[in-house]
C-alpha cells in the first residue's frame, strides 16, 4: 500500500471483515508485537489483523493477495531467530492467531486432539491431562508458545529423545494457502498416496507456504509418575557413555537425557533466585535425565532411577547423583536446564547457536569445536548444552568480561556465528535443530547450503506463493 487512499481502503475492508476487536491501527497497540521477544529485531506494519477463525483467515489472505500486501503470521512472538517480526516498511500486516485458540475436540480412543492455532502449549497440556492424556512436547516457552508457531518451526523440546520433533506429532493441518484457499487436512489417515504431503511441507515452513489454522497431534497416555535425576559427569564423553548405557536399560521410560557445562550451572545459581545446586561441590559436566512411566506395570521410575544410578557409579560413569524425591523437586531440577538462556543474558552478551551435528559426534563437537572458538576469538569462553539423545547443541559463546552490549554482537558476533556455522557443516549438521531459520539465519542458510537445497527451497516458495506476501524475507535465502 503506498498511498494514503489505498491504506485507507484496505483499512476499511480489513474492518469489515473483522469488525472492532480483530483490527488494530493504533501506533502504541501495535508497538508490543513489533520486535521479536529476544529484543534483536524490530520492524514495522500497516496494522495487525487477528481472525476469530479460520474463514476470516481465508477472508484477509485472499484480500491481501488481491492487493499485494505481505502477511507476517505470529503466535505467542517467542521465536527465537525474528520469523515473525515484519520488515522496516510497514507495509505488512501482521497476523495474529491468538483469538484463534478453541481446542476443537479430544479424541481418548484415537488419543488425538484437534487445536486452533493459538491455542497456548501450557493450556493444551492441561486440557488433555484432564482426559488421561498428554501432549509429549515442551519446553522453557510453554506458557506463551502457541499451536501454529510450533507447528510451523517444527519445535523440538526436551522430550525429543523419547517422542520426536513437531513433525513426529502433527499427524493432520488446516492451514490458508497464500491465494486465500483452505487446506483442509486434519484427518488422521494411516495411508494417504496423493502426491507431494503438503502436511509435511507446512511443518516447518515458518509461514512461508501458508498460515496454519489448526492441527491434530498425537498424543500419549499421562505420566503415572516420574523421577529425575541429576548428576555429575566427568566430561560430554563420559556422558555419551551413560546415555547409551541408560538406553540399553530403560528403553522407552526415559523421557529425556539433557548435558550442562558447570559454568551454565554456575550461572543459574548466581542469577536465578530460588535455584540450588542438587549436588555438593562442582563437577565439569552435568547430566539431567527424566524418567517416567504411563503404564503401571513398569518399574517405577523411582526404583529405576536408583539402580541405574548404582549401575553407573559401578561403572565410573557418574560422579555423584541426586534423584528427585518429589514433583517440586523435580520440577526444580528442570528449571536450572531451563534457566539457562536468562542466567546467560544477564551475565553478559553473548552469540548463541541453536545447531544439530550427529547424534555420536556430538561430545567430540562439544569439545573441538568449543576450544577452536575459543582458540580463534581471545577472551570469548563457549557454554555448550542441550539434548544429547538427538544430537541438539546450544552453542552458546560469551563475550570476554566488560564487551559493550550495544556492538560486541555485531563486532566480532557476526564473524563468530559465520565461524562456528563453517564448524557444524564441516561436521555434517545444521546450522538450525530446533528455532528455524527465521530472518537471523536465512543468508547464513543461502552461504552455506547446497545448490539442490537451494533450488528446492525457493522452487516451493514460488510455486505456493508466486505473488511472495507470505512472511516475505523469512526462512528462504534469495
Amino acid at each position: 500500500m503506498t498511498d494514503s487512499l489505498t491504506r485507507n481502503d484496505l483499512t476499511e475492508r480489513l474492518s469489515q471483515i473483522l469488525g472492532p476487536r480483530g483490527l488494530t491501527t493504533d501506533g502504541a497497540d501495535l508497538a508490543p508485537w513489533l520486535t521479536d521477544w529476544r529484543g534483536r529485531f524490530h520492524g514495522q506494519a500497516l496494522a495487525m489483523v487477528a481472525p476469530a477463525d479460520t474463514m476470516e483467515t481465508a477472508a484477509i489472505v485472499r484480500l491481501a493477495s488481491e492487493t499485494g500486501t505481505p502477511i507476517v503470521p505470529q503466535g505467542g512472538n517467542s521465536g527465537m531467530v525474528g520469523g515473525a517480526t515484519p520488515d522496516a516498511e510497514g507495509r505488512s500486516l501482521l497476523l495474529s492467531t491468538r483469538r484463534m485458540n478453541a481446542i476443537r475436540s479430544i479424541d481418548t480412543a484415537a488419543r488425538t486432539v484437534v487445536a486452533e492455532a493459538g491455542v497456548v502449549l501450557q493450556t493444551l497440556h492441561e486440557a488433555v491431562s484432564a482426559h488421561g492424556l498428554r501432549f509429549p512436547l515442551t519446553l522453557g516457552g510453554k506458557g506463551s508458545a502457541t499451536v501454529g508457531g510450533l507447528v510451523s518451526t517444527n519445535a523440538g523440546g526436551t522430550q525429543v529423545l523419547r517422542h520426536g520433533t513437531m513433525r513426529a506429532l502433527v499427524e493432520g493441518v488446516e492451514a490458508v494457502l497464500p491465494d486465500g484457499s483452505i487446506y483442509d487436512g486434519l484427518a488422521t489417515l494411516k495411508k494417504d498416496n496423493r502426491g507431494y504431503d503438503i502436511r509435511h511441507l507446512l511443518v516447518g515452513a515458518e509461514g512461508t507456504l501458508g498460515i496454519v489454522t489448526a492441527a491434530t497431534l498425537k498424543l500419549v497416555p499421562a505420566l503415572i509418575d516420574r523421577a529425575v535425576v541429576w548428576a555429575g559427569v566427568a566430561s560430554p564423553l563420559v556422558a555419551r557413555e551413560l546415555l547409551l548405557m541408560l538406553e540399553a536399560r530403560a528403553g522407552r521410560e526415559m523421557e529425556g537425557f539433557e548435558i550442562v557445562p558447570q559454568r551454565c550451572l554456575a550461572n543459574v545459581l548466581k542469577h536465578i533466585p530460588g535455584t540450588r545446586s542438587p549436588l555438593e561441590g562442582a563437577h565439569p559436566w552435568h547430566v539431567l535425565v527424566e524418567f517416567g512411566r504411563d503404564d503401571a506395570a513398569a518399574t517405577a521410575p523411582q526404583i529405576l532411577a536408583e539402580a541405574l544410578m548404582a549401575e553407573a557409579f559401578e561403572r565410573g560413569l557418574v560422579q555423584d547423583a541426586a534423584i528427585s524425591v518429589s514433583e517440586s523437586q523435580a520440577e526444580a531440577f528442570w528449571k536450572l536446564r531451563d534457566s539457562i538462556s536468562e542466567a546467560e543474558r544477564t551475565e553478559g552478551p553473548a552469540m548463541q547457536h541453536d545447531i544439530s551435528v550427529p547424534v555420536a559426534d556430538m561430545p567430540r563437537f562439544i569439545l573441538e569445536a568449543g576450544a577452536t572458538v575459543e582458540q580463534r576469538f581471545a577472551g570469548t569462553e563457549v557454554a555448550a548444552f542441550g539434548h544429547m539423545g538427538d544430537g541438539n547443541v546450544h552453542f552458546h559463546v560469551a563475550a570476554p568480561p566488560g564487551a559493550d552490549r550495544a556492538t560486541w554482537p555485531d563486532h566480532p558476533g557476526k564473524e563468530i556465528s559465520a565461524f562456528v556455522h563453517d564448524l557444524v557443516v564441516a561436521a555434517g549438521g545444521s546450522i538450525s535443530a530446533e528455532h528455524g531459520i527465521g530472518q537471523m539465519k536465512r543468508d547464513e542458510l543461502g552461504r552455506l547450503s547446497d545448490p539442490a537445497r537451494l533450488m528446492a527451497l525457493r522452487a516451493i516458495k514460488h510455486a505456493f506463493d508466486p505473488k511472495g506476501i507470505m512472511n516475505p524475507g523469512k526462512l528462504v535465502p534469495l
